[in-house]
């Protein structure tokens, strides 16, 4: 069996993953708070952790692992979505207003999701549909001396964990109340003291509990739902870096505290966050987008997923035009390439290592097109036998898919046979054959500009005239030529 090694926050090392149960692969991933559209940055994670549950499927068998994934519902944002929307006429009382809001975001998301080619996981629980769960656990945690009733709210008592809390992030609690914005209030026994529950107005969502009506805190969400799903010791929790502190900080601590003679997550992986143009995204620098934005603008989830693979997971990753071109192209040179072709059992041996060291996508890549070229080199060798070509090519197809590419769901914006390019090409061809004569080559000059516009590879040779579909072709353009 493949042995895959992955770099834990926890131990600021690489290990050998070894797993609780090679029976049942447990993974616990953050998942988004559903109050708008999943912008880029919030797509990183999910293609990531996508990659390892592919892998870890491939290795350990499909059935043998389990893959959770969150979703927050309750939150301040999409109470403030569903009162504007209230005030604005909508139908429904505030409570409702959420719950539609909630249920149109989870559909956006997991349709751009999709869209990325992202396999949805196991379990995708509601942070709503796991209340009582929460209550228990906050008043097991109040009986053990780790939480604390306040005027309606109840928080965790960090004091009775100071030894161990800040072990992920390596930060002291004067390190901490020093670097973050900490709510100062004046029923916190301690400023790092975190809510586990809060008040609820009538009209906003709430559930009755012995604190009175009110809702969970963020952290206790997560602590509550991975318990329930996966047990009080699982293999790997997963997230952005920037969830390191405070919210799985907070996690590990009510969860621990909770269940003592659990280990929680074994393993802990964080992805660095993302830029654009060399940039950190932001509104204010009008570098802002989400993920449908560029599959409205005609960017196919393939490509964006695609750039997201070129950069190790824990490395910052750049999101460029350029970098989007070029994976378009490379794509539709991979996916002329495999036309036709069933992918083999396994991945090749060389593109699985890459992975297994730590997810390393870029490695994985790299292997991918020292492949192609291998496929290409035999393919000029006349002297090959037919069935070692076809046996490269599905070992290829195979590669690709396990780092979630080539996927015949997700190759429609590649397919190009149903646009007849004939009629453009012996366009060109006239043109050219006029312009030798008269030595006017402007209309040759026009039809190529528009060709090349429309994202069309021009190729002229004694032979005549080859248009080839490159990276951005559009064949609506073509219309106006």
């Amino acid at each position: 069996m493949t042995t895959i090694k992955l770099h834990n926050t926890r131990t600021r090392t690489k290990e050998d993953f070894v797993p609780i149960s090679a029976d049942n692969v447990r993974m616990y991933v953050c998942g988004p708070t559903v109050y708008d559209r999943a912008h880029l940055g919030n797509a990183r994670p999910v293609v990531v952790f996508d990659v390892l549950y592919r892998l870890l499927r491939q290795t350990y068998g499909a059935d043998h692992v389990t893959y959770v994934r969150n979703f927050t519902d309750v939150d301040d944002k999409i109470n403030a979505t569903a009162l504007a929307r209230q005030q604005a006429g909508a139908a429904g009382t505030l409570e409702q207003l959420v719950q539609e809001r909630s249920d149109e975001t989870i559909g956006w998301y997991l349709h751009d999701m999709g869209a990325l080619g992202a396999l949805e996981p196991n379990e995708m629980p509601r942070a709503t549909q796991y209340i009582d769960q929460m209550i228990a656990m906050i008043e097991d945690l109040i009986a053990k001396g780790h939480a604390y009733a306040a005027e309606g709210h109840v928080l965790f008592a960090v004091d009775s964990w100071k030894e161990q809390y800040g072990a992920l992030s390596g930060r002291s609690i004067d390190d901490m109340i020093a670097g973050a914005r900490v709510e100062v209030a004046p029923y916190k026994k301690n400023p790092m003291d975190f809510v586990l529950w809060k008040p609820s107005t009538d009209e906003l969502p709430g559930w009755d509990s012995p604190w009175g009506r009110g809702r969970p805190g963020w952290h206790i969400e997560c602590s509550a739902m991975s318990y329930e799903l996966l047990g009080e010791s699982f293999d790997i929790h997963g997230g952005g870096n920037d969830l390191m502190f405070p919210h799985h900080e907070n996690e590990i601590a009510q969860s621990k505290c909770a269940h003592p003679h659990g280990e929680f997550a074994k393993v802990w992986l964080h992805n660095e966050m993302l830029q654009v143009e060399g940039k950190k995204m932001s509104k204010s620098l009008g570098n802002f987008f989400t993920v449908h934005d560029l599959l409205e603008q005609g960017v196919p989830g393939e490509v964006i997923r695609f750039v997201f693979l070129q950069t190790h997971y824990r490395k910052p990753m750049d999101w460029t035009e350029k970098k989007a071109r070029e994976a378009e192209a490379t794509l539709r040179k991979w996916r002329a390439l495999t036309a036709g072709i069933e992918p083999a059992a396994s991945a090749a041996p060389a593109v699985t290592a890459a992975l297994s060291d730590d997810l390393n996508t870029a490695g994985a890549l790299a292997e991918l097109h020292r492949l192609e070229r291998q496929i290409n080199r035999q393919e000029s060798a006349s002297n090959d036998p037919v069935d070692l070509h076809k046996g490269l090519l599905a070992n290829f197809l195979a590669s690709a898919q396990l780092l979630g590419l080539l996927e015949p769901e997700m190759g429609a914006w590649a397919d190009t046979d149903s646009v007849d390019l004939s009629a453009h090409a012996d366009r060109l061809a006239d043109a050219r054959a006029v312009a030798m004569q008269s030595k006017d080559f402007s209309e040759v000059d026009r039809l190529k500009a528009a060709y090349v516009a429309a994202g069309l590879e021009v190729r002229m040779s004694k032979d005549g005239v080859e248009l080839v579909p490159g990276a951005g072709f559009d064949a609506a353009k073509l219309e106006e030529v």
